[in-house]
């Protein structure tokens, strides 16, 4: 089966279940593997060019206009849409299903009690953070770590709030090319985040652009 996948944390689920997509994005650092764009601009040309028989997309991570131009190219598209830990099972079940895969369910077992509290920054200008309901945030509340910003929308800035980035028990910072060492944190935010520990996700990048996701308005 030919497959592209756009959402890099599935091209090595895919890669796991020895489903190795022909192609990713240039974020999935897959050098093996041809690179179709960025998760935000893909190369629509090219992935019909390749005459997948399925293309991988994530309601969060990719752009409606993409999907839809996959779409009025004649592709068939799995949309994954995982915004908490309880949506894991279905969704990988069901790409499972589409690329002919087994997928065993997962057990998380029980959330732990409220341990500490964090800010968790996934790109700037704004500064903008790891909100609710996502994944990543529904992941650390399960972990015992309370995001700050779980009131305020999948991913609230310091303008969209109405008030400034907040002054956590802790910070987490995500995985990115960008290291966020090299990002310059409001003093209150970076002195407490050097007696803090840190903990490390999967999800967010620094100075990605506001897109319009499968989830927003289709205005």
């Amino acid at each position: 089966m030919r497959i592209v996948s756009l959402v890099p944390s599935v091209t090595e689920t895919l890669s796991s279940w020895d489903r190795t997509p022909v192609a990713c994005t240039r974020f999935c650092e897959r050098t093996d593997l041809e690179s179709v764009g960025g998760t935000k601009n893909p190369d629509v040309d090219r992935i019909v060019a390749l005459a997948p028989d399925v293309v991988v997309v994530d309601a969060e991570e990719n752009r409606r206009e993409d999907y839809e131009s996959l779409l009025d190219r004649g592709l068939s598209v799995h949309v994954l849409h995982v915004r908490d830990l309880s949506d894991v099972d279905p969704m990988m079940s069901a790409l499972a299903a589409r690329v002919d895969a087994n997928w065993r369910p997962l057990d998380v077992g029980g959330a732990l009690a409220p341990r500490c509290r964090a800010f968790i920054p996934i790109w700037r200008r704004p500064w903008m953070a790891l909100g609710a309901p996502t994944y990543g945030s529904s992941l650390l509340f399960h972990l015992g770590v309370v995001n700050v910003f779980s009131d305020d929308g999948p991913t609230p800035s310091s303008t969209s709030t109405g008030r400034a980035i907040v002054t956590p028990t802790s910070s987490s910072r995500p995985v990115s090319p960008t290291p966020l060492a090299n990002v310059n944190v409001p003093s209150s935010s970076r002195s407490r985040r050097r007696r803090s520990s840190t903990v490390r996700t999967s999800s967010g990048g620094v100075n990605a652009p506001a897109t319009r996701s499968f989830a927003s308005p289709s205005s």
